[in-house]
């Protein structure tokens, strides 16, 4: 039992590796456009384009990666998606036009897209019931310390005066080291080979579908996750904007979303215990009143108080997503696990598109003040939804 317990712990430790190197490429991004913007001469439309070029290739390939999974298993796409996303990093790394720059990118978001869902559906097969959040909380901030260690190790790059396309090249084999570690780690704990044919099921397999054991609570769930993202994305995208009506100098207020991310990393590892102890619905209900509360409280408060309320609140709301993401297992049969998850994987990137543009559209209509409350009313309207879902899960 110990030695199986140990087991799963070196497993969910190695989708944590990975999803620290995935999230760190991708939040790389974010300081590296700014530096190669005035080197290639670009446009804020071409900035805008680069980075959809990336986001793109992830939505639109984390579904494919749920069925796939299914049929070769999370082993050969976690390690592909390390080794696509390395590559992608060294064509970035030798761009010499804009063209180039977007097929980088693209490549290496191709790469990102095969690691959430396979991930979380291995760690839901080691973790079938306890524990499963507390694990899936390990993994979800995990990837939030590898979007500050590779930010972090980007700027401390280029501020020691090493080239751009150096420093992203030692980034990419980052990456192509790793996928060889995990799959010597993966083969070794012989955990996300191909799925091994079982007579239990017969011909029964290909009749589960999308194996969803209640319509209704998968749709409530959806719903849940839509709302949870779109209020995070649109926080974390307008919380500077707010601070800075509240008279903070810029760079200061630009600090905010530091401070909020901060306390993400810790919501989301702790969260998954919340729901351990308390059952995750009620988590999920006190963790979305909390979002409320907190936010309407970064509102009106002064700046200066407002700046120690805001890591609070990047906890419960951040930390919300480790339990949504549980959920899944509950509501999804064993053999389409892997294809949920991307489904609701897919929805989470689509609700934070959609999300800042919904409250940006709110902000210019009412006024900054009233996108943020909206926001505030968004994580309240999760709490019936939460009251439905429970009646649909274990």
């Amino acid at each position: 039992m110990e030695r199986r317990l140990d087991s799963r712990q070196a497993a969910l430790a190695t989708t944590c590796g990975i999803h620290v190197v995935q999230d760190g490429l991708y939040a790389t991004i974010y300081v590296l456009l700014p530096v190669v913007t005035p080197i290639f001469g670009l446009s804020y439309v071409q900035v805008g384009t680069l980075r959809a070029a990336f986001s793109s290739a992830m939505t639109l390939l984390q579904i494919p990666s749920g069925f796939l999974s299914e049929h070769i298993g999370e082993r050969t796409l976690l390690v592909g998606g390390l080794v696509a996303a390395g590559l992608g990093y060294l064509l970035l790394a030798s761009s010499a036009g804009t063209a180039m720059l977007a097929a980088g990118l693209f490549m290496a978001g191709a790469g990102a897209a095969f690691q959430h869902a396979p991930s979380s559906s291995l760690i839901a097969g080691l973790f079938p019931s306890e524990g499963r959040r507390a694990a899936l909380g390990a993994y979800n901030a995990s990837g939030d310390v590898g979007k500050l260690a590779f930010t972090g190790l980007f700027s401390a790059g280029i501020g020691v005066g090493l080239a751009w396309n150096h420093t992203v090249a030692g980034l990419g084999l980052v990456a192509v080291v790793s996928a060889l570690a995990v799959a010597f780690a993966l083969h070794r704990l012989d955990v996300g080979g191909p799925p091994v044919p079982s007579g239990d099921h017969g011909g029964t397999e290909a009749g589960l579908g999308w194996g969803i054991r209640s319509r209704s609570g998968f749709s409530t769930l959806t719903a849940i996750v839509f709302l949870d993202l779109a209020v995070q994305s649109g926080f974390l995208t307008f919380v500077a904007f707010l601070m800075t009506e509240k008279a903070v100098p810029t760079g200061l207020a630009a600090f905010a979303v530091v401070l909020t991310l901060a306390g993400g990393v810790l919501g989301k590892l702790g969260c998954g215990f919340l729901a351990e102890r308390l059952g995750p619905m009620p988590a999920l209900q006190l963790v979305q009143a909390l979002t409320a509360l907190g936010i309407v409280a970064v509102l009106l408060l002064p700046a200066t108080i407002a700046f120690f309320v805001l890591p609070l609140l990047g906890v419960v709301l951040q930390g919300s997503s480790t339990i949504t993401y549980g959920s899944v297992s509950d509501l999804v049969h064993r053999e389409r696990q892997s294809r949920g998850f991307a489904f609701i994987y897919s929805v989470s990137s689509a609700a934070g598109i959609t999300g800042p543009i919904i409250f940006g559209l709110v902000s210019d209509t009412f006024g900054l003040t009233a996108a943020i409350a909206a926001m505030a009313g968004a994580a309240v309207l999760c709490l019936p939804l939460s009251i439905v879902l429970r009646a649909h899960t274990r």
